[in-house]
């Protein structure tokens, strides 16, 4: 008999499209590699729906709040249900970037220098010298994400808005200049490093992420084998220390314009990497001979509690 896979996806939070695009397409392929699927559209009668369920597995495809900070994950710790990804403890490290920046760089990751300040504070003046970026603390997919550029007087007139969504305490980073990599983490393996190139974007954003052709994978990256060694040291380092468990991926900015050693540095960890048709890690799993529904497959017999 198959076993039963109920794959979670939507909620509501403000990734909830994104969560519908890699739950569709991660229960298309789960399908398709022999899995009875249950499609549910997470509402905050989850647990509800889920008691009623009792699948063998939960496949997390959500992102954002509730769905990749340990809140969901403690839900179904508590109805003993095995699920996909990291567990409680782990997510929710990984989804607050503070916290998740202090233990990298306690494991030796090098990260960029960041304070944590109040959005009025950030507002009223340039806080740290440009170039700088100011982020959200808990948010994913780039949302909220404000790049203040060297010429700029002011700090970002975003931040006064009425309808701010992003938190009243943010983290404003040094931007370092150069080229996007990631790397994804699948078990104890680091996989190929992939570098991102994205065309009409300042940067690695929502649009750029998630639109058919926003971005273009060169897997694996063309950097000299001693820095994709050290992405793939430090994307391990980040995973094991943050507890994470599946499939995670870490992001880095590498600046190789006055040398070829230059400097690499650790944005962030994710432990819900995006699972769309144009998401990273699929792309990078099928360059190392994982096709799409292997490692579907692989993320559910992996699948367990207290992880």
């Amino acid at each position: 008999m198959p076993k039963h896979v109920s794959v979670l996806m939507g909620g509501w939070s403000s990734e909830r499209p994104v969560s519908l695009s890699s739950g569709t397409a991660c229960a298309d392929a789960l399908e398709a590699a022999g899995f009875d699927v249950t499609r549910i559209d997470v509402d905050r009668d989850v647990y509800k729906v889920l008691s009623d369920l009792r699948p063998d597995v939960a496949f997390n495809a959500l992102h954002g709040p509730f769905g990749e900070d340990g809140t969901i994950q403690g839900v179904l710790e508590f109805l003993e249900i095995p699920y996909t990804h990291s567990g409680v403890l782990a997510s929710a490290l990984a989804m607050n970037k503070v916290k998740a920046k202090t233990i990298a760089k306690a494991v030796g990751v090098s990260v960029a220098e960041s304070k944590v300040l109040e959005r009025r504070v950030i507002a009223e003046k340039h806080v740290m010298p440009t170039p700088y970026v100011v982020k959200p603390i808990a948010e994913g997919s780039s949302f909220g994400v404000l790049i203040v550029r060297e010429d700029q007087a002011h700090p970002p007139q975003q931040l006064h808005a009425s309808d701010w969504a992003f938190g009243e305490t943010l983290m404003v980073e040094r931007f370092v200049a150069g080229r996007e990599l990631t790397c994804a983490v699948m078990g104890d393996v680091a996989l190929p490093v992939c570098e991102i190139t994205t065309e009409g974007h300042a940067f690695y954003d929502y649009d750029s992420k998630y639109a058919p052709g926003g971005s273009v994978h060169k897997i694996p990256a063309e950097i000299p084998a001693a820095v994709a060694n050290r992405v793939q040291q430090y994307s391990l380092a980040a995973h094991r220390a943050i507890g994470c468990r599946g499939v995670s991926r870490s992001d880095f900015r590498y600046d190789d314009r006055f040398g070829e050693g230059g400097e690499l540095v650790w944005l962030e960890i994710n432990t819900q990497p995006g699972m769309t048709p144009t998401s990273l890690v699929p792309d990078i799993a099928r360059a190392v001979g994982h096709e799409f529904g292997e490692l579907l497959t692989w993320m559910v017999e992996d699948a367990s509690c207290r992880r």
